[in-house]
């Protein structure tokens, strides 16, 4: 059964640069991941593309044959791909059935708000066996401007509601947050989207006229009570592992190791059988069935409150676990010659 991301956010959201930070964990992990990039925008790749859509309709091809603009000829080519879902599938039963796959869709709001072409993309790859999670990804500097973070609510809640999936909103870019000025309150408060009437001086003083309006909307965030936010500093691996353990738990994923991985004795199983026939408790219990390690505290104390100091010590990190590969490199290079010595003296005994 093949599992999936539909990587989703709004312009700047850090999209395309998570996807390809995933691509590298995962490839370290040995866990199998493929991208599917569905932007016919993005002409600038950092990833490892298995599938572009722009192999199928190019957005400046629409444009030009339509006569439509940018936002107009996204969202013709979403439609085009929903005509076409054919193709798409003939592509991706070619990544087999034990696929991990990232689906990075285009930044243009109203995709997975209001126009109904990618709903109904991903109604049909959950109907051809998909367990697909979305990961709609907010910048984190919002919540410094209390308009801006109700803003990002109303935008998170409207995306759960219209894609209909497990779906994991995540505050990206949280290790630059310290650059935007103080919070007016802890993190916790914007991650757990706490009591939201606190907002209402801050909004208040920078709209006095819109009082009314700004406690309906948040009324109706609360009313709901949907929307909580994991966050993610795509460069630091706690971070990323820690996301991917959240999403694995939404999907309800197990990742069974290679059976040559080093694992505790007998949690492996040995046969034959393909990742998705072998029992794993050991993979069960360390990924889905597991409490997530750490917490927003954490988070806030080493992107916000003692970042230098967090910083200085993993470079001291850095630096030691350096210094130990070198010294391994250099006693295997020391032991290469003393093995050839061995090896030809055998050699001439035989002889």
């Amino acid at each position: 059964m093949p599992f999936g991301e539909v990587v989703c956010g709004a312009p700047g959201s850090g999209k395309s640069t998570y996807c390809y930070g995933k691509h590298q964990l995962f490839s370290a992990l040995q866990r199998p991941i493929s991208i599917v990039n569905l932007d016919p925008a993005n002409e600038n790749i950092p990833y490892p593309c298995a599938i572009d859509i722009s192999s199928l309709i190019a957005l400046q091809d629409a444009m030009d044959a339509h006569g439509l603009g940018p936002n107009g000829g996204m969202l013709y080519c979403m439609e085009y791909l929903e005509a076409n879902f054919d193709w798409l599938e003939s592509r991706l039963n070619e990544l087999g059935k034990d696929a991990y796959v990232l689906f990075d869709i285009p930044g243009q709001v109203e995709v997975g708000t209001n126009h109904e072409s990618l709903k109904r993309i991903i109604q049909r790859l959950l109907k051809i066996g998909f367990r697909l999670a979305a990961v709609h990804l907010c910048d984190a500097h919002y919540v410094t401007d209390a308009a801006k973070y109700v803003s990002v609510l109303l935008l998170s809640l409207r995306t759960m509601l219209q894609l209909e999936l497990p779906h994991i909103n995540v505050l990206s870019k949280i290790d630059l947050l310290s650059h935007y000025g103080d919070l007016d309150f802890n993190l916790d408060f914007y991650t757990e989207v706490q009591d939201l009437s606190h907002l209402e001086n801050a909004l208040n003083t920078v709209s006095p006229r819109f009082t009314a309006l700004n406690m309906a909307l948040i009324s109706v965030i609360e009313d709901f009570g949907l929307v909580g936010f994991e966050t993610l500093a795509v460069e630091d691996k706690a971070s990323m592992l820690h996301l991917a353990r959240a999403i694995d738990r939404a999907t309800g994923y197990i990742f069974v190791p290679p059976k040559e991985a080093p694992a505790p004795e007998g949690t492996i199983d040995s046969s034959a059988d393909p990742a998705s026939a072998r029992p794993n408790a050991f993979s069960l219990f360390s990924t889905a069935a597991g409490p997530l390690p750490g917490d927003v505290q954490d988070v806030q104390e080493r992107w916000i409150d003692a970042r230098e100091e967090y910083d200085a010590y993993e470079k001291k990190e850095w630096r030691r676990e350096g210094e130990i590969v070198q010294a391994q490199t250099a006693a295997e290079r020391m032991k290469r010659p003393e093995e050839r010595k061995v090896k030809s003296v055998g050699i001439r005994e035989r002889k």
